[in-house]
């Protein structure tokens, strides 16, 4: 991806590419920054003497990883591309297994307490810790790219799938039914419903079509309740017959396809549970904001010849899109959220009975767990120049991780490169 610029005032110049960046540093024309993402800071340029191209910060919001593209307008160069991987699933996990905690030691100590649970309330607009990280991880990136880079319009892909462009025999307009965009809402839908894979024998890889599970000669209909994907010999060797004598024999595989015909999607329900609460935060911004549909991204993606992956559907989101993207040499930033540590301060044994305590303080001697830390060891059996994460401990003896080894190293040897901030990069 292209390296951020900022002007010596710390104004948001174009992003210029990695070579031309080595070249400002080599000259000692620019000093780095920050690492993630890489940007530079010019000391001999201002935004008064420089032209300035807009973008627009492109959101593929996922249930797991969302994809995040800037894409310079007037030539429609994709300088930056990231991948957000959330950590939702270990937030839900985390609060049952305090819920279950709790749940305990109340069912012991207070065993006739009456309840109080219909005294809690919510403000307007709460959402579930495991879907609020979704949002927060989201408007932590946009919020970056606009320190780093003159962004005038954000573009959100609003709904996974255009549900009424789906077949539904309530509404009517053929013409809205059999628009350009309605073989894609469709099969976008199915492919994230099964997996991506021929629902009959599993095969990957290989042009999937859309199957009747109940053959439209035997009264089947058109709603997706009633449509999955075969590979072409599936779907021709099944024809018309009932799925149950299609697959005889395999009674789990078939109670697995009924089953999941009428079930929704989990992931899809995420990002449907958070996708407005989204719209309204990024409104807040003040730039101009633009949706889109998961069909239309991925009507889009194939148009253009892309791959798919989660930065290049963000590039592909909206009618904003220009007809030609160039992405050649980008290479996505890879982001995992980590989360800012743990406010338990007991730990126990596999018993539950407490054997430590930590520290209120989160910082010693200007240092943090998790940060990025260079160490130069002049002696010893780790002699040498290392980068890793640190561990602190209040003592003048913190834990350095680099390469999948960990060692001890005393705080003087250390410099840091990059301050904790709830993500790591891959």
């Amino acid at each position: 991806m292209y390296v951020f610029v900022l002007d010596q005032n710390l104004k948001p110049l174009d992003p210029c590419h990695p070579a031309r960046a080595r070249e400002l540093l080599k000259a000692d024309r620019a000093a780095v920054f920050r690492r993630y993402p890489f940007t530079i800071v010019l000391k001999d340029r201002t935004i008064e003497n420089s032209v300035v191209h807009p973008h627009r910060i492109k959101i593929d919001p996922g249930s797991k990883t969302t994809g995040i593209a800037v894409v310079q307008e007037p030539i429609g160069r994709v300088t930056t591309a990231i991948e957000v991987t959330h950590r939702g699933q270990v937030i839900r996990d985390a609060l049952l297994s305090r819920r279950v905690l709790r749940r305990g030691r109340r069912n012991r100590k207070t065993r006739y307490r009456q309840p109080r649970f219909l005294n809690r309330t919510r403000k307007k607009g709460w959402l579930p810790p495991s879907l609020e990280s979704r949002i927060a991880n989201i408007m932590t990136w946009v919020q970056r790219i606009r320190k780093f880079c003159p962004v005038i319009a954000i573009s959100q892909e609003l709904v996974r799938f255009d549900t009424s462009a789906l077949v539904n025999p309530e509404i009517s307009g053929i013409d809205y039914q059999r628009g350009e965009l309605f073989g894609f809402e469709v099969k976008e839908y199915l492919l994230a419903k099964w997996g991506r894979k021929c629902v009959y024998c599993d095969a990957l890889n290989l042009p999937l079509e859309v199957e009747h599970i109940v053959a439209k000669s035997r009264g089947g209909t058109n709603r997706v309740s009633n449509l999955t994907l075969a590979c072409r010999p599936c779907n021709q060797g099944k024809g018309n017959q009932l799925i149950e004598q299609f697959i005889t024999g395999k009674p789990d595989l078939l109670k697995r396809i009924l089953a999941q015909a009428k079930t929704p999607l989990k992931h899809a329900a995420a990002v449907n549970a958070t996708r407005w609460e989204l719209f309204r935060r990024l409104q807040q911004t003040g730039l101009p904001i633009e949706t889109g549909s998961g069909g239309l991204t991925k009507f889009n993606r194939k148009t253009k010849g892309i791959e798919k992956s989660h930065w290049a559907d963000a590039a592909c989101v909206g009618t904003s899109t220009p007809q030609q993207l160039l992405i050649k040499p980008i290479k996505p930033l890879l982001v995992v959220s980590i989360g800012h540590g743990r406010r338990q301060r007991c730990g126990t044994d596999r018993y539950g009975f407490p054997i430590r305590h930590a520290q209120r303080a989160k910082f010693f001697m200007g240092f943090g767990t998790g940060d990025i830390l260079k160490a130069n060891i002049p002696a010893g059996k780790y002699a040498g120049i290392y980068i890793g994460r640190v561990a602190i401990r209040f003592k003048p003896s913190f834990k350095l991780t680099t390469g999948g080894k960990s060692f001890d190293v005393h705080p003087k040897y250390l410099q840091v490169i990059h301050k904790a901030d709830g993500f790591a990069v891959l």
